[in-house]
């Protein structure tokens, strides 16, 4: 007999033996199991029902050869709603919540009560456009993205949420230039892990590299868009963007380089790491 109890315990060991969060083996249950945790700590001494045992266990081994857990369920939850992962997308982190509401305050701040043009840059899942179109009633949200696969994820995601957000295809700002059009917020969350960076398997193995490294130094996308965010953004507006946690000297320099004079800021995460970047234009 397979209880809930010794078939956690079993993984966290595998998970741990593999360098693998041993907390994954509960989380993955929970969502499995469709039950809250502290239900299933409340039977955790009971037989495991064999058909979720036989789903458990199969998800696990792939768990175990790191592929990860959210392609296993294919989605992953963020910001409290639901997202479609797959190999095409980048798995939306929590660091990325945190750009996602102080993105919604600062929209508050600068923009009380008024319909605003938002564009989210490189939006493969549509995590962050979801959101703020979601969260704020007055956005007219659009999204773009060079990979058309991620488009497709994003799409699906919009419709599943119900948010309404015009995607549309093309590298960086350059689609946005051509259509003429004029933002009040312009979000991105640009791939900026430099290029020779060593990463965890299951991040280089299943996660797509186009949404991952961002050049050599990482600030590769960083500099597109400072080129050319004048292009696109209106005499009132601002610019938010996540960023490495060990890239506040470099992107100061850039920022003072390629926008003299323009007032920035360089937010802290929840953890105290330096992970985002606000860029204020007559705000």
């Amino acid at each position: 007999m397979t209880t809930f109890a010794s078939a956690v315990r079993s993984y966290e060991k595998q998970c741990l033996n593999k360098d693998i969060p041993s907390e994954t083996v509960m989380a993955f249950l929970v969502e499995l199991s469709q039950r809250e945790r502290y239900d299933l700590y409340l039977h955790y001494e009971e037989e495991m029902p064999e058909v979720l045992e036989t789903e458990f266990n199969a998800g696990m081994e792939r768990i175990l050869n790191y592929e990860p857990m959210e392609h296993v369920l294919g989605y992953s939850w963020f910001y409290g709603y639901k997202f479609i992962v797959n190999e095409d997308v980048l798995i939306p982190r929590p660091e990325t919540e945190e750009l996602c509401a102080n993105a919604l305050s600062r929209i508050d701040e600068h923009f009380p009560k008024q319909d605003i043009d938002v564009c989210d840059v490189g939006t493969g899942s549509g995590a962050i456009a979801v959101v703020l179109a979601k969260e704020e009633p007055h956005v007219h949200m659009s999204a773009t993205d060079i990979s058309e696969e991620a488009l497709v994820t994003a799409r699906r995601n919009a419709e599943n949420n119900g948010a309404d957000i015009t995607f549309t295809a093309g590298d960086m700002l350059k689609p946005l230039m051509e259509q003429g059009v004029k933002l009040d917020v312009l979000v991105s969350n640009p791939p900026y892990i430099p290029q020779e960076e060593v990463m965890e398997k299951s991040v280089v193995d299943f996660e797509p590299h186009v949404a991952l490294f961002g050049g050599e130094d990482g600030l590769k996308f960083y500099r597109q868009i400072f080129a050319d965010c004048r292009n696109v953004l209106k005499d009132k507006a601002f610019m938010a963007f996540e960023m490495g946690w060990d890239q506040r000297e470099r992107m100061s320099a850039l920022v003072e380089e390629m926008l003299p004079g323009t007032r920035y800021e360089i937010l802290q995460d929840m953890n105290g790491k330096d992970r985002m970047l606000f860029v204020y234009f007559n705000c």
